[in-house]
């Protein structure tokens, strides 16, 4: 029996101001969604798909409007709607899941405490009941302790387990629409696994429609009924998901097929002293030892890529390496010589020396400051550049990240799309002049395409500038990319490190067997297949 229609959008046009000028962002769209199938929203960055995801609510961001066409959800055109019915919807009827967890969470309040607001507002269930409902769902979320991580503040959990946390907010009141925007980005590939299967159970078991938001071709194919393609506002391409896997229509839907095809070539053995020594570290916070005995080295012009599931450690030996988390027992050597470990200790010659390129651009730039006063802070505080060696040199790092610098110098973060605002966190951190900068995980929230690029301008200015890169990342087609060399860890463990050849053809641990078996594939039946293997597996004596 045809499942009844529970969202039919028709001929949507959407634009945003500039000055005081209208652009067109949406054009024409249409869209329908029946009750209990998901769809897929790809394309590449500025497409449209948030804007149109954010439509289906009735909604847009501030600078934009919704300027024709009609949004029909059950029966109520959220359109005409007034505010109060759109207010009274979202959160009960239509909950919306963000791509960034650390940005949508109030840090001052409990995890617990955001949760039940939606329920007991909307008059769904009591205070009581939502604090039990939470539970229930953090441990469907496969969120650890789940008795008691709804008692901690969005600061005192991974990025991962905030990503999940948001997923259970969004479904509190069991919703009839959910629009989730790029919900596991942020995810390794094994909680990735477990956040997705858990979706799709809700999803399947409440009969809740989704618009999935992603660029993650691998993803959507395991949660998508249908898939819409989008390209600058326009509708290029939609169809069942089989179909559109097998034999996409149209040469843009095709191109997104094919990217990723960078391969960085193979560099020679590394020789001489490290640029960077990680020798026996062992670090925490508290009492809690976080990294445990952990030890490799960085040459120059080498990639070596850290890798393993949220909560790992990848990111607090990053802190270690910095000084913003000085060891307890072991040693980090630059160029040989031992770093104090509190970066308070360090002289600004070695603060330079090493820089990091932060995962969500959006949050780690100042909106408030202009691009020239954003690459050019560290190059004037670092190298003492004033006046117009300072404008020259700000000019020389925007043409190195392939941003037109008559164009680009003046502009607010605002006013780049999400590559160009990691490109401008590359060049604040070249200018600088390291000789390690630290990516940590600089494509996650990035399409495709937009991957593809800033992983081939990281490898040109690499070999430019003789640099060392310390590749944070959970993405293992962006190891199989850019790395030279791998280093797998487990609850602050080192398991397994060694060349990428060897570590992909040949891993010798179990759980680097387990990362790389967790890695998505363009197969609509792969997460079945996985979890059936896996479940199998779990039960054998």
């Amino acid at each position: 029996m045809e499942k009844k229609t529970l969202l039919t959008i028709k001929d949507l046009q959407l634009e945003g101001r500039s000055g005081n000028a209208w652009h067109p962002i949406i054009k024409g769209v249409d869209l329908t969604l029946h009750k209990g199938e998901v769809l897929g929203l790809i394309g590449e960055s500025g497409a449209g798909k948030s804007t149109l995801g954010l439509a289906a609510m009735g909604f847009a961001r501030d600078g934009c409007r919704i300027s024709g066409g009609t949004i029909d959800f059950d029966g109520i055109d959220l359109r005409t709607a007034p505010e109060s019915l759109r207010r009274g919807l979202r959160g009960k009827r239509i909950a919306y899941v963000a791509q960034s967890a650390a940005a949508s969470f109030n840090p001052a309040h409990r995890l617990i405490n955001q949760y039940c607001e939606s329920p007991v507002v909307h008059g769904v269930m009591a205070r009581e009941k939502a604090e039990a409902d939470a539970v229930e769902l953090y441990g469907r979320m496969r969120l650890p302790n789940p008795d008691e991580i709804g008692f901690r503040y969005p600061h005192q959990v991974s990025g991962g387990q905030l990503q999940r946390a948001m997923t259970a907010m969004a479904m509190a009141c069991r919703p009839d629409l959910i629009i989730f925007d790029e919900p596991t980005t942020a995810l390794d590939v094994t909680t990735q696994i477990e956040v997705l299967a858990a979706i799709r159970d809700i999803v399947r078991q409440f009969g809740t429609a989704a618009i999935y938001i992603t660029h993650d071709l691998a993803v959507v194919a395991q949660m998508a009924d249908r898939i819409k393609v989008l390209l600058r506002g326009d509708e290029v391409e939609d169809a069942d998901t089989r179909s559109m896997l097998t034999a996409p229509r149209e040469e843009y839907t095709k191109s997104l097929w094919a990217v990723r095809s960078f391969a960085r070539a193979e560099q020679p053995t590394a020789t001489g002293t490290p640029v960077v020594s990680v020798r026996s570290v062992t670090a925490g916070y508290g009492a809690l030892d976080v990294l445990k005995d952990v030890s490799f080295d960085i040459h120059a012009r080498r990639t070596v890529a850290v890798v393993g599931e949220s909560g790992s450690g990848k990111s607090t030996t990053a802190r270690v390496i910095t000084g913003l988390l000085p060891q307890r027992n072991g040693q980090v050597l630059f160029n040989g010589n031992p770093l104090p470990p509190s970066f308070k200790a360090r002289s600004r010659n070695e603060l330079r020396q090493c820089q990091m390129i932060y995962q969500m651009a959006d949050t780690a730039l100042n909106p408030k400051l202009r691009l020239r006063e954003l690459i050019g802070r560290p190059a004037e505080m670092y190298l003492g550049l004033k006046g117009k060696a300072l404008e020259a040199r700000i000019r020389d790092l925007l043409a190195l990240i392939e941003l037109e610098p008559d164009r680009y110098i003046d502009r607010l973060p605002s006013e780049l799309s999400g590559g160009q605002k990691q490109r401008i966190g590359i060049a604040r951190a070249l200018a600088a002049e390291p000789q390690l900068i630290i990516c940590d995980e600089v494509t996650s929230a990035l399409d495709q395409i937009v991957q593809e690029g800033i992983l081939k301008l990281l490898d040109r200015l690499q070999g430019e500038l003789n640099l060392a890169y310390m590749f944070i990342t959970h993405d293992l087609a962006t190891v199989k990319s850019i790395a030279d060399e791998v280093v797998v860890m487990q609850q602050g463990v080192v398991v397994e490190r060694g060349p990428k050849a060897a570590i992909f053809a040949d891993p010798k641990e179990d759980y680097t067997n387990l990362l790389l078996s967790s890695v998505p594939e363009m197969d609509p039946d792969w997460l079945n297949r996985l979890l059936v293997k896996r479940s199998a597996k779990a039960q054998e004596p």
